[in-house]
């Protein structure tokens, strides 16, 4: 499953870096791609979708409603 999500807290590259190792530990082998310039986090995983979010949160980048 492939989710686009909008994550308004990404400043810059470390944190696409923080938030693609948080999504990595919910599915170790999730393909990121995190974009700090339009906020959007695409992920390949197979893990749900509120596992995702939640993963982000906890990692301080939640994701926009």
């Amino acid at each position: 499953m492939t989710l686009q999500l909008t994550v308004p807290n990404m400043a810059c590259s470390a944190c696409a870096n923080t938030i693609t190792k948080a999504l990595q530990a919910v599915d170790a082998n999730a393909s990121v791609q995190a974009d700090p310039t339009t906020k959007l986090v695409s992920v390949e995983t197979q893990a749900s979708e509120t596992a995702i979010k939640e993963a982000l949160a906890a990692a301080g980048y939640p994701v926009a409603s």
